[in-house]
C-alpha cells in the first residue's frame, strides 16, 4: 500500500509516499508522548503565539496552500482558497477564546469551595478524509493544541501532500517536533495506534463504516472518541419561499466541493405547489455549469477526487434507476480526460429504493414533492443519517418551529449548512457524535476534573 497524489483533472500522478515502517511508528509515538509532557504544561499565552503563527501563514502563502488542494482533489481553486482561509480562522478563534473557554467553572456546595477545571488528557489521533484537506484537520488541531493535548493524524491516502504541508505548518509557526505529527500508515498500523495506551482519544472524520470499524476499537480501549460521519442533508422549500433565491442556494448546496461534502444538500425536498417551478429553474441552473480545469476561475464544475469515488457514483445511480428511480438530467460520466460526472438529478425515489436510504457524495441531487410542511419533516426525518438540513421560507417563525422537529444536529433556516469557528458541528444516528468549533468542540478532550476543598472537621 502507498499513498499516491493523483491529479484528478489529467489523471497524472504527481508524487508516491511509502508507509512508514513499524519502527518510525514507533518512533513518532514516543516523541508526541515526551512532547505532551511539556506541552501540556505550557501557558495558553504560549500555545496561542503559535497557532496564531500558523493562521498568519496560511493567509500569508494561501495560493500556495490552495493549488495543492485543487492538485491532489480537484478543488475548484476559489473554493480551495475559501477553505484555507476557514482554516486560518479557527487557527484564530481558538488562540483567541481557548483560555476563556477552559476558565475553572466556580460550584456552589452547600459547605467550602469547588470548581471544575479542564485539563488535558494527552494525545490524540485523528483519521481525517480528504474533501477539505485543511479545514478537517485545523478543527481537530487548533482546539486540541490549544487545550495543551498533542495530535497524531492519520490523513486520506489521495492527500499526502495536503496532510505534509500541514505538518510542516506547526514546525514553521514554532511549534516543537511531536505536537503534530502526520501519519503515513496502513489501516492495520491505524488499528495498532487506536491501542497503543499512548493514545488517549480518537477523532474520526469519514463514512458511517470507517465510524463503526474505528469507534469500536476505540471502545474496546474504553477511549474516549468523537465521530463525525456520513449525512443525507435535506434541502426543505416550502410554498412561500423566496424562488429564484432558494434555488440559488440549492445549487450552492449541492455542489459546493462537487457535492462532496457531508452537508451538501443531498435530498431536494419540494412543496407540491412550486415544485414544477423550482425543478426548472434547478435544472437549467444546473446544466449551466462549465466543466474545465479546476485551476482556471471560469471553470464552474471540477472533477471528482479520485476514480473510485467517481466509479461508486455512478454504479448508485446505475442501481437507482434499476430500482425504480428517474433520471431527470446527468447520470453519466463525462466523456474527456479526469474523473468528472454530468451534474445529476434523480426523481420518483421510493422507499423500497436503495438509493433512497444512501449517501450520494457527489454531483447528484435527490428531488422529492411533498403535499405540505409535515410530509417535509416526515420525509426529512425518514433517514439513517442526522447531522444537518435547512428550511426556507418567508416565515421564520415558522421556520424555527419546523427546525424543532428535524432530528439532526444542525438545521439551518434560509441558508445551507454550512460551517464556520465559532458554531458546533455535528450529528446524531447513523451521523456520529460529538461536537466540533465552537466552544463545545474544546471541550471534547479534556478531563473536566472536581477540585473540592471543605473543612477536615466537616462530616461525611
Amino acid at each position: 500500500m502507498v499513498y499516491q497524489s493523483i491529479n484528478p483533472f489529467d489523471e497524472k500522478t504527481l508524487k508516491t509516499f511509502e508507509l512508514v515502517s513499524d519502527a518510525q511508528l514507533e518512533s513518532t509515538l514516543a516523541i508526541a508522548e515526551e512532547c505532551y509532557a511539556a506541552w501540556r504544561s505550557t501557558s495558553f499565552a504560549h500555545r496561542a503565539k503559535i497557532v496564531s503563527r500558523a493562521a498568519a501563514i496560511l493567509r500569508e502563502r494561501i495560493d500556495e496552500f490552495a493549488r495543492l488542494a485543487t492538485m491532489e482533489m480537484g478543488k475548484l481553486i476559489a473554493e480551495a482558497r475559501g477553505e484555507v482561509l476557514l482554516s486560518a480562522d479557527i487557527h484564530d478563534y481558538y488562540a483567541k477564546n481557548a483560555e476563556s473557554f477552559l476558565a475553572p467553572e466556580r460550584l456552589s456546595p452547600t459547605s467550602g469551595e469547588a470548581e471544575i477545571v479542564s485539563t488535558p488528557i494527552g494525545v490524540l489521533f485523528g483519521v481525517q478524509p480528504w474533501n477539505f484537506p485543511y479545514y478537517q484537520l485545523a478543527r481537530f488541531a487548533a482546539p486540541n493544541l490549544m487545550a495543551g493535548n498533542v495530535i497524531t493524524v492519520k490523513h486520506s491516502g489521495c492527500v499526502p501532500q495536503c496532510a505534509i504541508a500541514y505538518e510542516s505548518l506547526w514546525l514553521e509557526a514554532g511549534a516543537p517536533a511531536g505536537v503534530y505529527s502526520n501519519l503515513i500508515v496502513s489501516h492495520e498500523q491505524v488499528i495498532h495506534v487506536i491501542d497503543d495506551p499512548r493514545i488517549k482519544g480518537v477523532a474520526l472524520t469519514g463514512s458511517s463504516d470507517a465510524g463503526k470499524s474505528v469507534a469500536s476499537r476505540a471502545g474496546q480501549n474504553l477511549k474516549k472518541s468523537t465521530m463525525e460521519l456520513g449525512g443525507s442533508d435535506a434541502f426543505i422549500v416550502l410554498e412561500d419561499a423566496d424562488l429564484d433565491k432558494a434555488v440559488t442556494w440549492a445549487v450552492w448546496a449541492k455542489m459546493n466541493n462537487m457535492g462532496q461534502c457531508c452537508i451538501a444538500a443531498k435530498r431536494l425536498i419540494v412543496v407540491e405547489e412550486i415544485a414544477d417551478r423550482f425543478l426548472e429553474k434547478f435544472q437549467k441552473a444546473m446544466a449551466a455549469l462549465v466543466p474545465g480545469d479546476p485551476m482556471d476561475e471560469s471553470t464552474t464544475l471540477g472533477p471528482l477526487s479520485t476514480e473510485s469515488a467517481l466509479l461508486q457514483l455512478l454504479a448508485q445511480v446505475a442501481e437507482a434507476v434499476a430500482d425504480g428511480a428517474t433520471v431527470v438530467m446527468g447520470g453519466s460520466r463525462i466523456d474527456r480526460p479526469g474523473y468528472f460526472m454530468q451534474p445529476t438529478i434523480l426523481t420518483n425515489i421510493q422507499p423500497n429504493n436503495a438509493a433512497f436510504r444512501k449517501e450520494f457524495f457527489g454531483p447528484v441531487a435527490l428531488f422529492f414533492r411533498v403535499k405540505n410542511e409535515e410530509e417535509a419533516v416526515q420525509l426529512a426525518n425518514d433517514s439513517d443519517f442526522g447531522l444537518g438540513g435547512s428550511i426556507f421560507t418567508k416565515d421564520v417563525a415558522r421556520g424555527k418551529r419546523l427546525a424543532n422537529r428535524i432530528d439532526t444536529g444542525m438545521v439551518f433556516i434560509n441558508h445551507p449548512t454550512w460551517t464556520s469557528a465559532e458554531l458546533p458541528f455535528g450529528g446524531i444516528k447513523n451521523s456520529g457524535y460529538g461536537r466540533e468549533l465552537s466552544k463545545m468542540g474544546i471541550q471534547e478532550f479534556v478531563n473536566k476534573k472536581l477540585i473540592r476543598t471543605t473543612s477536615i472537621d466537616e462530616s461525611v
